[in-house]
């Protein structure tokens, strides 16, 4: 006998429209705390900015609790846009990790009141060292706020937790912090999309910023032949490269047209007697090398053909050539 399915949980109308108003309650406030942190910015944050600019190390990030989980998020932040960071829990820093931390760094350190304990010693080792600290914290008078070099003080908005106790709003602010200064240092740097790339292999990410320059066929890889060239030798030229084309170049070098599979079975009769430039397409589509190759990749699904010769701006010879199959296999789709 096969055993009935338990039932689906149902909702009331009550049930769900007091959910709907404790989410919106939560987005509101944490909304409303977002505006007044962005109007309270001042001088503060662009030395900031400017601190973890000049470090010749890394920006060392901690917190304890909730905040340190916004701390490591930041740390990850802050490395995959250029500027390296490194998250260290403040108890480890205590038993042995300080050893991670040198002269060159600077520490970005988190704590909504400011008196977490375990900062203590990350704060008196800074010291010692002179190893700067920018601080991010909402009581101002805190023994984290008033030992560090740069004061980024959070506004004192109420948390979302209907007690008031879990850290909802005060870690919402501290995340959105460290993303602006994540981004300011970005601009500040002007990291670019290939830079982005670089540290993002992986991913769809990585995949979006993939260039064509990164994918095609070069040097000797490209199949070229003249436009005077028999068929014989175009045939061979074609199936010694294994990309179904040959670019055709004039004398000097400059692509003039190609010749592809297609192509061939066009003129299939009385094949044997021709030239390449009697069978080739002329003036062909091509990618540029720094195009994204999801470009390529789409303007070849758009003309319903396979291959693109590559041509730097200003240069009429090929570059490279680059196939569908290289874009698929990137993992473009």
């Amino acid at each position: 006998m096969t055993p009935s399915k338990a039932p689906l949980h149902s909702v009331s109308g009550d049930t769900a429209g007091a959910d709907l108003a404790a989410a919106r309650r939560v987005l509101t406030t944490a909304g409303e705390a977002l505006t007044q942190l962005a109007e309270a910015l001042n001088g503060d944050f662009s030395h900031a900015v400017g601190l973890m600019l000049a470090a010749k190390g890394r920006v060392i990030v901690s917190g304890m609790g909730k905040s340190g989980h916004v701390a490591r998020k930041t740390a990850a932040t802050l490395s995959s846009t250029g500027t390296p960071a490194y998250f260290v829990h403040p108890a480890e820093a205590s038993h042995g990790d300080m050893g991670a931390i040198t002269r060159q760094d600077v520490l970005l350190l988190l704590s909504w009141g400011g008196e977490t304990a375990e900062l203590s010693d990350l704060i008196t080792y800074a010291k010692r060292h002179r190893i700067p600290i920018i601080a991010i914290g909402a009581n101002p008078d805190s023994t984290l706020i008033k030992a560090a070099d740069v004061k980024l003080v959070l506004p004192r908005a109420p948390e979302a937790c209907p007690m008031g106790l879990a850290p909802t709003t005060s870690t919402t602010m501290m995340l959105s912090l460290g993303d602006a200064l994540a981004v300011a240092l970005m601009e500040r740097k002007g990291f670019s999309p290939d830079q982005y790339r670089d540290f993002h292999p992986g991913g769809s990410l990585g995949r979006a910023l993939i260039r064509v320059s990164d994918l095609m066929h070069k040097g000797d890889a490209v199949p070229l032949a003249r436009a005077d060239t028999p068929m014989r030798d175009l045939l061979l030229t074609m199936a010694s490269g294994r990309l179904g084309c040959v670019g055709v170049v004039d004398a000097k070098g400059a692509l003039i047209g190609i010749v592809t599979d297609g192509d061939i079975r066009r003129h299939v009769a009385g094949i044997e007697n021709r030239s390449a430039s009697e069978v080739m397409t002329a003036d062909p589509k091509i990618a540029r090398p720094d195009e994204l190759a999801a470009e390529a990749l789409a303007l070849m699904t758009e003309k319903k053909i396979t291959q693109l010769f590559v041509l730097a701006e200003g240069d009429p010879a090929p570059a490279g050539v680059i196939h569908i199959h290289d874009c698929l296999r990137a993992g473009l789709t």
